[in-house]
């Protein structure tokens, strides 16, 4: 008995998983040896999006009902899901989470609806999707960030909106500067017509360079729409005299910056252009000198684009951008860039930051106290000076000479007094006995002091030579 009713509930389930749901149809198509399931729900009666549908579909089209909100998760178990058509009901709202599990999907239709907004964050969700359809609806706006979540779609239909300016972000995408892209450049196909353009660079740029050879963008129709103002009837963009594009010129508050460690420094760039830059702000090396080199981190990586910073725009064609950095510290210290682009190209500024901190002084040794020697009272003559050029001794000389001893002639030499200074060798040339008399002559030559100490110094002196002759 337990066994039978296994067995029943598993044919339910089959015939659940395997059974079309009311008021829709469904075909099996083949794909070289596989069939592959579509179902097609185009009943006017049809007011909520069908929770039964197999989970083996690969294609479901949902057309012509009175559906008017897709909810959350509402094709989850449609993880096969290639191909999902939403076209002309009445949906005017989406869940950001309607499409979870759609990792299989690879085309979204929501033509003729009447949506004003679209998630373009729930396009994560859908890796695989390369072709998303828009047209016909009420979208009068395209927010700068779905440009992060439009990287795969090669074929983007926005025609017959409400558009009316296309963000620098979007244009970038389409049209990446020369060194912006990070690999082959993908062609898309863009459908822009039908849509009250506003005249100005951006939707400008996009007609010209699309018109190129080599342009890695393709209009489904190039007969685009303008006017100066909301209201006014449109002419043909390539009849209208647009605003010229103009590069960014961007102008920093300071090139370098000097703070001490543990301050709060405010980094301020100015950009002008048209269209209105956007600014962002990169550091790009390390600042290391003599004093801090061994704290600054080395496993930061650099370049690398910073997130926290501020910028507005005060009127058409400029913007101002700061970025704070609290509580500094070395591995703040370096290289930062003010970038500053738009349609008409790139341009940046360097503010270079020095953060400083308390070093340690080293004190100068302090010098030994060296005792002046005093200087001696005698004059000996050295070899190139002439005998007759020796002067007596002043009386002042004579007084301080008085009190030095002649050195001891024994051969047995004690060692020299630290605090007496020992002379050079040279400067006691031994005399030859033809110089020694003409130093006596000199000596007695010499007028006679009237102090008693000048005769005795000079007797003195002299039986020193004798001694030194022997």
């Amino acid at each position: 008995m337990y066994l039978l009713v296994l067995v029943h509930i598993l044919q339910s389930s089959l015939l659940a998983v395997h059974s079309c749901p009311s008021l829709c149809a469904c075909s099996y198509g083949n794909s070289g040896t596989a069939e592959l399931r579509s179902v097609q729900c185009s009943d006017p009666g049809i007011s909520v999006v069908p929770i039964n549908v197999p989970a083996d579909t690969v294609k479901l089209r949902l057309e012509k009902t009175l559906i008017s909100r897709v909810p959350r998760a509402a094709f989850y178990n449609l993880s096969e899901l290639r191909f999902l058509w939403l076209v002309y009901n009445s949906i005017t709202s989406i869940h950001p989470s309607s499409f979870v599990n759609l990792k299989a999907l690879r085309e979204l239709r929501l033509d003729g609806n009447f949506l004003t907004s679209f998630p373009w964050e729930g396009l994560r969700d859908m890796p695989q999707l390369q072709t998303l359809g828009l047209h016909n609806n009420r979208l009068s706006s395209l927010p700068a960030h779905a440009a992060l979540f439009l990287p795969n779609i090669t074929y983007l239909d926005l025609s017959s909106n409400r558009l009316t300016i296309l963000p620098a972000e979007l244009l970038d995408l389409w049209f990446p500067l020369p060194g912006q892209q990070g690999g082959p450049t993908q062609r898309r196909i863009l459908g822009l017509h039908d849509n009250p353009w506003l005249c100005d660079c951006q939707i400008s740029m996009v007609m010209s360079l699309s018109m190129s050879l080599w342009s890695p963008v393709v209009l489904m129709d190039q007969l685009l729409m303008c006017s100066r103002s909301l209201g006014q009837s449109g002419v043909l963009l390539t009849q209208a005299q647009l605003s010229r594009c103009m590069r960014p010129s961007v102008q920093p508050a300071a090139t370098r910056v000097v703070s001490p460690l543990g301050s709060n420094v405010i980094l301020r760039c100015d950009a002008t252009g048209y269209p209105t830059p956007t600014l962002t702000w990169i550091k790009t090396s390390a600042y290391a000198d003599c004093c801090q080199q061994n704290m600054i981190e080395s496993s930061e990586q650099l370049p690398r684009n910073l997130e926290s910073f501020m910028q507005e725009s005060p009127r058409v064609g400029v913007r101002w951008s700061i970025i704070s950095l609290n509580g500094l510290s070395y591995k703040d210290a370096g290289e930062y860039r003010c970038q500053a682009r738009n349609m008409g190209g790139i341009s940046e500024a360097l503010i270079r930051l020095r953060v400083v901190g308390v070093t340690r002084v080293s004190r100068p040794p302090k010098k030994k106290s060296q005792k002046t020697p005093p200087k001696p009272s005698l004059k000996y003559r050295r070899p190139n000076q002439n005998p007759a050029t020796i002067n007596t001794p002043s009386m002042k000389e004579n007084q301080i000479s008085l009190n030095i001893t002649p050195p001891s002639l024994n051969k047995t030499q004690t060692a020299p007094d630290p605090g007496s200074r020992v002379f050079p060798a040279d400067e006691y040339k031994v005399d030859s006995p033809d110089t020694k008399k003409k130093t006596q002559t000199s000596i007695k030559s010499t007028p006679e002091s009237s102090d008693n100490s000048t005769s005795a110094l000079l007797s003195e002196t002299q039986r020193y030579k004798e001694e030194q002759d022997r």
